[in-house]
């Protein structure tokens, strides 16, 4: 079951639509917002987040959530907070947050990936020209 919000601004220049995931806590789904966030370049390294009030307000939770999705990153040495100014991205965050996320992948989704590409029994031709048919154009400008 999903509940739809739709943030109509943000510090992190872009509109989004969140979809909450009722089998997971929304601090849970904020953290990983804010991670891809930073890993998609929407949240840059030295950038603030914004305030536990303005993202309570923006999705209509408990500021109590907020501040659990960012005490986790903030033990998670992602961001820092600083006092008077809040919480800010570390430098050289992405980098690590690439090597973390790339290691997860490799360790624990790329197995069942390749066991479902074994079991359909694709080759690398087939997935590359299907991936290329795919692959959105780009129109002249």
């Amino acid at each position: 079951m999903y509940n739809t919000v739709i943030l109509l601004s943000n510090n992190w220049g872009i509109n989004m639509t969140t979809q909450w995931d009722n089998d997971t806590p929304i601090y849970v789904q904020l953290y990983r917002q804010v991670i891809s966030r930073i890993l998609d370049g929407y949240i840059i390294e030295g950038e603030a987040l914004p305030s536990v009030r303005k993202v309570a307000a923006q999705y209509q939770i408990n500021p109590i959530t907020i501040s659990k999705a960012y005490q986790i990153l903030q033990d998670e040495d992602i961001v820092e907070k600083q006092r008077g100014k809040g919480m800010f991205v570390k430098q050289g965050v992405k980098e690590s947050l690439l090597k973390r996320e790339r290691e997860q992948f490799i360790n624990n989704e790329w197995p069942m990936v390749l066991a479902k590409i074994n079991r359909l029994k694709l080759d690398l031709d087939t997935l590359f020209s299907t991936q290329a048919n795919n692959a959105p154009t780009q129109e002249a400008t």
